[in-house]
């Protein structure tokens, strides 16, 4: 039995870049042609996308997890590796993101519309595209980025023009049901809908949307029942109306009352979309009032009774049937004329444009702090030298080497001198941790020795003929004298 879902939570993950590639031209008679390993291919990214045939996030439910595949890595002969294929995720209209701490990030309406939740990782560049005046033949290249992983929040906001609002029971999917084609559950139920119901009327040579509202209880705003999970689907309704039930005989209940206790949750709710351009706020939609059931004698006196103390709060007040279909007609042209008005005085919805922020000249983008874990340590942070460091291959000497020289004419060495760096403190940058020291040079052109190995970096502890021969003599000595 298909489901409707209106909330899910999805963890999103972006493909990993590929690695470049290290290599070196052979061809006969052409020894050591140069460098010719290709890049990595970038990772695809997780895509949001609005499609009109879906209505629901039922998929999500049962398939959370989002994935997006991978760049392949480079190769040699300047070979590019294959870029990841963005994965498309259709979603519904009206969807609305939000990240793992509840702040907006796309408010996703019309057909086609798309955000892209999970950004694919860059490819590592190979070492030909290292190549330089200092390094003629890199023997290293660099890694892929890491695909970015999120955890966000879908919610399903039914973009409809009418909201039906009111109290269980009280008649809105019957009313559904008679004004439009929709055929929602209907029977005398001591509980509410559990889904809203969306149906299209026409009038004359118009048609709009309604959207029948799970009923609502004093307390809803407050999370109390279902109200939090049925309140988000009114944000988008352009007119509200009030459904009332003339005929309960609940003791304590009057149509007066229940629209007040209705207009209270509605006064303390507080919408994602507040403020939403293309609407207004919520306190500014029109309202309407439907008296319902009024086939029953004692609805229809109570229903003629209560008209006049309605229409002093300047709302429009109709009296039907859904079994007879009394006022049916004159409801349907009445509420497109509320919609129509509200949706003319709004003002036109302008297309967002890209906001392009060029980086400052004067951002050195990091900054060095004392590491509160580590006594006398450092941490620095920043986008490039975390990138750098996820790019850096730790079992090449060379790559350290080209790591340190970015760093340096970064600024980070100058950086750490100022604040006081001691030789051998622990300097950390995104996952990693160094024993700085600042006798290294960096930052200059340095001799290449062999590929793959920095000078700099040797560390021989190896001990060499010479000094075994030493060694052996002063042994021979010592023997000696005993």
């Amino acid at each position: 039995m298909p489901r409707f879902v209106d909330r899910v939570v999805i963890h999103t993950r972006a493909g990993n870049g590929g690695n470049g590639c290290a290599s070196v031209h052979r061809e006969k008679f052409k020894p050591l042609g140069g460098p010719d390993g290709g890049n990595g291919g970038r990772g695809g990214s997780v895509v949001l996308v609005v499609d009109p045939q879906v209505h629901t996030l039922l998929d999500f439910h049962f398939h959370p997890h989002v994935a997006a595949p991978s760049g392949t890595q480079g190769m040699g002969s300047n070979r590019e590796g294959a870029n990841g294929a963005d994965l498309e995720v259709k979603v519904p209209d009206g969807t609305v993101v939000l990240d793992a701490n509840g702040r907006l990030l796309a408010d996703m309406v019309g057909a086609g519309t798309r955000f892209v939740a999970a950004e694919g990782g860059r490819g590592g560049l190979g070492n030909a595209a290292l190549a330089s005046r200092a390094r003629k033949a890199p023997g290293f290249a660099l890694l892929g980025e890491k695909g970015e992983e999120r955890e966000l929040t879908l919610e399903l906001k039914t973009v409809a023009d009418v909201g039906l609002i009111g109290f269980p029971s009280a008649g809105k999917s019957s009313l559904v049901s008679v004004i439009s084609a929709a055929k929602p559950k209907i029977a005398d139920y001591p509980f509410t809908t559990l889904v809203p119901n969306l149906g299209v009327v026409s009038a004359g040579d118009h048609t709009f949307t309604v959207a029948d509202v799970p009923g609502l209880i004093p307390g809803a705003s407050e999370g109390r029942g279902l109200g939090l999970d049925f309140l988000r689907h009114i944000e988008r309704c352009a007119v509200l109306v009030h459904v009332v039930d003339c005929a309960t005989l609940e003791p304590g209940r009057d149509p007066i009352s229940d629209i007040d206790a209705l207009e209270a949750e509605l006064a303390a709710y507080q919408p994602t979309l507040q403020g939403d351009s293309t609407l207004g706020d919520l306190a500014d939609r029109p309202r309407a009032v439907v008296l319902n059931k009024i086939d029953v004698p004692e609805a229809r006196e109570l229903a003629d009774f209560v008209r006049p103390d309605i229409e002093a709060r300047g709302w429009p007040v109709f009296e039907v049937s859904t079994a007879s279909r009394e006022g049916l007609r004159e409801l349907t042209f009445a509420l497109w004329n509320m919609v129509d008005a509200y949706q003319a005085a709004q003002p036109e919805v302008v297309p967002r444009r890209p906001v392009i922020r060029p980086i400052p000249v004067d951002q050195t983008g990091f900054t060095v702090e004392p590491d509160p874990e580590n006594r006398g340590g450092f941490v620095v942070r920043g986008v490039r030298p975390e990138r750098w460091i996820a790019q850096t291959n730790f079992d090449n000497d060379e790559a350290v080497g080209y790591l340190g020289d970015r760093l340096a004419r970064l600024g980070v060495e100058d950086q750490l001198l100022k604040l006081g760096a001691k030789p051998g403190c622990a300097v950390t940058i995104g996952d990693m941790t160094f024993d700085w020291e600042p006798q290294t040079p960096a930052g200059v052109d340095v001799t290449p020795t062999g590929r793959g190995t920095d000078a700099r970096l040797e560390q021989n502890d190896r001990v060499g003929a010479a000094e075994r021969k030493e060694a052996r003599r002063h042994r021979r000595e010592h023997e000696d004298e005993q």
